[in-house]
């Protein structure tokens, strides 16, 4: 070969790898912690907005902070959208994401800039939404069960296998219950409470909203969720009535975190950045998804939960967002709560 022919395919090799290279730079992997409509939308959406290649998994988020936990050494993923915000706030205190803070900042509501000053901007909130339950109408009325209104109805024994919920050690949704109830009756009273939930539990579920998913197409009779998820079926078209416990309750912080180690970062932070825009958080209810955003300009459904008219707990975040209060209840409810016969 002569010394121009060399030249020639040294050239186009390395016209190869770069172009490898960049096309390396426009790909990003999205963990998804919503529903999968919604995550399906954001990330066809954002690779029409950029040209990005997409690579999304979705799943719970107590199951997405554990393959974090299990990727540390080798991250895989680039950026973890959605979710309950209680385990974003535990891979944030774990040196699990990365510190950034986004220049939309300034057009978040206040809960949503004090989720990432919480994190020390590892993490930041995307939308919000109030804990409690749906009902099946028809499966009530079928079974001649009485309307419940309250977190302390549903401890009745004529309730005995009629309830769904997730488990907490895979979803954030039942670890915001857990907190929650803790929150409100104090640790002892909760445990006591959670223990009589149980004998009530037909099917402790890997996803949070998909106990009423179940009770939409009359296979339990409620389902504990975020209100939201309640709603979303109602507006479907199925025999669901949300409710909000007349004793108050909890709400969650759905969040975004750029994983630590991304190996496409730049792409993160643009998902990152325009995950955030008004524009792409008033898309939700294209997709079923009523929670409320953290974009102060965002187009809010009227179908949307209002929270202002919800009595809500001051949820303390950063309590049960750490990794050792987390670790610890989700311990007990093992022990002292799954372990009991139902």
């Amino acid at each position: 070969m002569t010394s121009k022919s060399l030249l020639a395919a040294g050239v186009v090799a390395l016209g190869l790898w770069g172009a490898t290279s960049a096309a390396k730079a426009e790909s990003l992997t999205v963990y998804c912690g919503v529903d999968e409509a919604w995550c399906q939308l954001m990330a066809r959406a954002f690779e029409e907005k950029t040209g990005i290649t997409v690579d999304m998994t979705r799943k719970s988020a107590g199951e997405i902070y554990a393959q974090l936990r299990a990727e540390k050494d080798n991250p895989k993923g680039d950026i973890w959208w959605g979710g309950t915000g209680d385990p974003h706030l535990q891979a944030a205190e774990e040196g699990l994401t990365e510190e950034y803070k986004s220049p939309m900042l300034d057009q978040l509501q206040p809960w949503a800039i004090k989720q990432a000053e919480a994190a020390g901007n590892r993490t930041v909130g995307v939308y919000s939404g109030a804990l409690g339950f749906g009902y099946n109408k028809d499966l009530l009325a079928k079974n001649n069960l009485p309307e419940p209104k309250c977190w302390a109805d549903l401890i009745k024994p004529e309730y005995k296998g009629q309830i769904q919920v997730a488990n907490p050690n895979s979803s954030g949704t039942a670890y915001n219950l857990l907190a929650t109830i803790v929150q409100i009756m104090g640790e002892d009273k909760g445990f006591e409470y959670l223990k009589a939930l149980h004998k009530n539990i037909n099917q402790y579920t890997k996803s949070g909203s998909a106990p009423i998913k179940a009770a939409g197409l009359g296979e339990t009779t409620i389902g504990i969720v975020f209100v939201h998820d309640a709603v979303a079926q109602t507006v479907a078209g199925f025999p669901i009535v949300p409710v909000i416990p007349c004793e108050g309750t909890g709400y969650e912080i759905g969040s975004e975190s750029i994983i630590k180690g991304a190996r496409n970062l730049d792409a993160a932070k643009k998902f990152y950045d325009w995950a955030l825009t008004a524009e792409v958080q008033s898309r939700a209810p294209e997709v079923n998804s009523f929670q409320v955003p953290s974009n102060k300009a965002a187009k809010q459904s009227d179908k949307a939960p209002d929270l202002s008219k919800i009595k809500l707990i001051d949820y303390d975040f950063k309590k049960y967002g750490s990794s050792e209060e987390r670790k610890r209840l989700l311990k007990k409810w093992d022990d002292e709560v799954a372990s009991l016969p139902q």
